[in-house]
């Protein structure tokens, strides 16, 4: 394979600074195969990124890591607050129906937002040290599996202290339906913190676009009564079709709430669209990432 020479040229007066490739530009295949061999040859390094992230989240507060038990379950009682009383909502069980979703999104959610800053927070270590840049968000992302595992605590306490009717094998499928969302998660927060690398506000577009997507998703509300609204709002329908948390919380609800097995074939679909994206997503880093000691 040709080799590539990611310096930069001497800049010319009147052009705009980038990257120039000396010899044969590396195609889509090559970036991509060169982006999972980063994440393989640097997985000791991106467990230690794991490590440190954790411990300093943990330190930072008083309750360290039992917050990570304690906020969503704070998180339940405010949204039972808000739709089971002021919208007297009716459903059996409600707390436990939030819960299975809400848990799933601050995953998510905050597995983002950390990825976002992850490579402008480490300006000055990519200015000096030389190493693939993508295990700065794939730590994060995988950081944000632990918060998950701890939050898997009050998910069980529920089911066996106050809603056992509802307790069955059923809820052991929850890494399954993990698995497409990483996958999903990552190939987002790859995306985001390259993206955040040249427009620095992408991380507070996105707090709102998060809270936005949460609303638009059946997690708060099932998918019926979300379908019922879209008779009169199509539009509904239409971000609903696209939405993949549609799915992910729809299983989610099935195992933990319904006991009833979720959708194979729709699981199966998001894992599929979420492995091109992701290797889209490292396509975006992998050709951007020459360019950050510039930028940052």
């Amino acid at each position: 394979m040709a080799t590539t020479d990611t310096t930069p040229a001497p800049k010319a007066a009147g052009v705009p600074e980038r990257v120039v490739y000396r010899g044969t530009r590396p195609g889509p295949i090559e970036l991509v195969a060169e982006g999972f061999r980063d994440i393989w040859s640097r997985r000791r390094l991106a467990r230690y990124l794991v490590q440190a992230d954790l411990k300093k989240k943990g330190s930072d507060t008083l309750l360290g890591n039992i917050w990570w038990v304690l906020d969503p379950l704070l998180q339940m009682v405010v949204y039972v607050v808000f739709v089971s009383i002021l919208t007297r909502s009716s459903k059996p069980d409600y707390p436990l129906f939030i819960f299975a979703a809400i848990l799933p999104w601050k995953w998510f959610a905050s597995s983002v937002n950390d990825a976002t800053g992850s490579v402008v927070s480490q300006e000055r270590i990519i200015k000096q040290v030389h190493f693939p840049k993508i295990v700065l968000p794939l730590a994060s992302t995988v950081s944000g599996i632990v918060n998950f595992a701890f939050g898997l605590i009050p998910l069980f306490a529920l089911l066996l202290f106050l809603y056992r009717d509802r307790a069955s094998p059923t809820a052991l499928l929850i890494p399954v339906i993990a698995l497409p969302q990483f996958v999903f998660t990552l190939a987002f927060s790859i995306f985001v913190a390259g993206l955040n690398v040249f427009y620095r506000d992408v991380g507070n577009l996105l707090r709102h676009l998060l809270r936005l997507w949460f609303y638009l998703s059946p997690a708060l509300y099932s998918a019926d009564q979300l379908a019922h609204l879209s008779e009169s709002h199509p539009q509904v329908a239409h971000l609903l079709a696209l939405n993949p948390f549609s799915i992910i919380f729809e299983s989610y609800h099935a195992i933990i709430y319904d006991d009833v097995l979720p959708d194979w074939g729709g699981l199966a679909g998001l894992l599929l669209v979420s492995c091109v994206l992701l290797a889209l997503a490292i396509l975006f880093f992998k050709r951007v990432e020459p360019a950050f000691a510039k930028v940052l």
